[in-house]
């Protein structure tokens, strides 16, 4: 590949920047509420579900399914550009968190709905980005 590099995003924003700094430690973090037990994902001040402020971090262990997703075939970024034909998916993690990430080291095709798959890490320098591999 050549020097363009990934697009990442900022680690230090307040909602965010405790399940980045996990990301570094390749730990995949979601939320649950205290409250009403709602599994909270993408990470936030406040449950979805009864909109109380307890919210406590869980690590995930990473294994779960495709829900949906989409064969990207054309991209304008220069980073994205270079991986065409790749797969964005909806993942459907076991512990209840749905997050959208990249499906690699598959071809695009015999990615299917319900396929199991497990977490793999993109290393930067301040943060990973969580992508998912065919289990």
């Amino acid at each position: 590949m050549n020097d363009i590099k990934r697009p990442v995003p900022r680690s230090d924003e307040y909602d965010t920047r405790e399940f980045w700094a996990a990301s570094k430690e390749k730990e995949l973090r979601y939320q649950q509420c205290k409250n009403c037990n709602t599994v909270v994902f993408y990470p936030r001040r406040h449950c979805t579900g009864c909109t109380d402020g307890k919210l406590t971090w869980k690590k995930s262990e990473g294994k779960g399914a495709v829900y949906t997703f989409s064969i990207v075939r054309q991209s304008y970024h220069p980073f994205f550009r270079n991986l065409v034909p790749y797969v964005v998916a909806w993942i459907d993690l076991d512990e209840g968190p749905r997050l959208l990430s990249n499906v690699i080291d598959v071809a695009p095709e015999e990615v299917s709905i319900g396929q199991r798959v497990e977490l793999t890490w993109e290393e930067h320098d301040e943060l990973n980005i969580p992508l998912f591999k065919p289990a």
